[in-house]
């Protein structure tokens, strides 16, 4: 056969790069919305009281963004992975981050727009809805894109999905922290994201131009270099030779001089008959090898981690951030070097910063790192186990509680919860997600991360349904 090219090289990192901010750009619709809750219940307050009764839009905010963000994503992942072969890669991607430019630019112009407290409350769900819509197809879309390089890729774009709740959370600090007024600098957060959209863009239109993941992506829909064209050569010289002998015998048939050769000639032909029909044969079992498997079939392969993406998001959704968001500094009035006092900061600082500093961190040591193995039994025993996280984080001082007493009323205690909470949450994730391709055929690595995308759609919206009932019991 014919020997291979040499795998071409990612110069630069420029795939690596290009895959880090693809990560980042599908999960900013869900980390800026989340981060700026206070932005939105500051707004739905600031018209609190209207024709003298009390407005509770912001009182559910929170629930309800949550709600209205994991639902579209779970429905549209579910859609994606079934539907993904009739809509092209192009659409899917490039169509679903051009959508998402446009809500966030349609978001940013909203800052600037007075209007009823409740239309604005309507307009800011129904964006949540359709933003995270698009959000999920998107990502559904790159994970079974990124399922088609080395494994490093997938650490690498989930290494990006956690710096996005990071960006995210910057983002808010620094607006926080500006002398500007609050809808300057909430125009100002909101813009950010539109410009990582963009990026965004920019990288995936960039990718089929490099040659590194050019090679990838198109590989698992080739032959293998040189098969088809030998098969075909063998089969044509075999065919050939074939026609040659017949002529040949035929045009001494009945000479009894020549009934030795005769023979040896028909003996040769027999065998490269049997050669060509074999080189046949040869072919409908390369075809036969290049169909993708059917989804059950993938499913079949890839549970486990199925099971383990599920219940990591379930364990994390289920307190963050309906819980963590609600707890109260021990040291409300504490200085800090920004303008304000510490209670300004402290959210922004223990729960969303910390939280998505450590899930990035997690998510990339697994360029590192990758322990337990996908065979290991230990891997799924210490995925349930981080279940233990719910009451630690529970029994924090949340603000206000009914039943639960508070245990945990330290800063530092918290924070220290969140580390590992956050963390564990981005390994298991990742390492998850980047197990999956691997368990399945070359062929089937694009099956197997739509379907990983609808299981951690699956993980959100179960954890975000368990929030509602763990945050009554606190």
């Amino acid at each position: 056969m014919k020997g291979r090219k040499d795998t071409p090289s990612d110069w630069g990192c420029l795939v690596g790069i290009c895959f880090f901010i693809l990560g980042l750009g599908t999960l900013l619709p869900w980390n800026f919305f989340m981060t700026a809750s206070l932005y939105f219940q500051g707004r739905l307050n600031a018209s609190n009281v209207t024709d003298g009764r009390e407005n509770n839009s912001s009182k559910y905010f929170n629930s309800c963004m949550t709600l209205l963000s994991q639902l579209p994503l779970l429905l549209f992942t579910l859609l994606n992975s079934i539907l993904y072969q009739r809509i092209s890669e192009a659409m899917r991607i490039a169509g679903s981050l051009v959508v998402i430019f446009f809500f966030f630019v349609f978001t940013a112009v909203l800052v600037k727009v007075e209007m009823d407290t409740d239309l604005f409350f309507n307009i800011t769900m129904a964006t949540i809805w359709f933003i995270n819509s698009f959000g999920a197809v998107l990502q559904g879309s790159l994970f079974g894109l990124v399922g088609m390089l080395p494994q490093k890729y997938s650490a690498v774009f989930m290494s990006g999905q956690g710096l996005a709740g990071t960006f995210a959370a910057m983002a808010m600090l620094l607006a926080n922290a500006s002398d500007a007024d609050s809808e300057s600098a909430a125009l100002g957060y909101f813009i950010t994201p539109c410009v990582g959209t963009l990026v965004t863009l920019f990288c995936y239109l960039l990718l089929p131009r490099l040659e590194f993941a050019h090679y990838y992506l198109h590989k698992s829909t080739k032959y293998e270099p040189g098969t088809t064209d030998e098969l075909l050569t063998v089969e044509s010289t075999a065919v050939d030779n074939g026609k040659l002998n017949g002529h040949a015998n035929g045009s001494v048939a009945g000479n009894p001089n020549q009934d030795g050769a005769s023979e040896e000639g028909e003996g040769e032909a027999e065998a490269r008959r049997d050669r060509s029909k074999e080189a046949f044969l040869c072919m409908e079992q390369v075809e036969k090898k290049q169909e993708k498997a059917s989804i059950i079939e993938v499913f079949k392969k890839i549970w486990v981690m199925a099971f383990c993406v599920t219940f990591v998001f379930t364990v994390t959704l289920s307190v963050f951030p309906a819980i963590t968001v609600d707890v109260k500094t021990a040291s409300p009035n504490f200085r800090t070097a920004l303008p304000g006092n510490w209670e300004r900061y402290f959210i922004n600082i223990c729960c969303f910063l910390t939280f998505n500093i450590n899930d990035w961190l997690g998510r990339t040591v697994t360029t590192l790192i990758r322990w337990p193995r996908k065979e290991s039994r230990l891997f799924p025993l210490l995925v349930v186990s981080r279940v233990i996280f719910i009451p630690l984080l529970m029994l924090c001082n949340v603000q206000a509680r009914s039943f639960l007493p508070v245990y945990f009323d330290s800063d530092i205690v918290f924070t220290v919860i969140m580390v590992f909470f956050s963390i564990s949450s981005g390994y298991f994730v990742c390492l998850s997600m980047s197990y999956a391709p691997q368990l399945v055929e070359a062929k089937d690595a694009e099956t197997a991360g739509t379907l990983m995308t609808f299981f951690l759609a699956l993980g959100l919206s179960i954890g975000a349904a368990l929030s509602f009932p763990l945050r009554k019991l606190v």
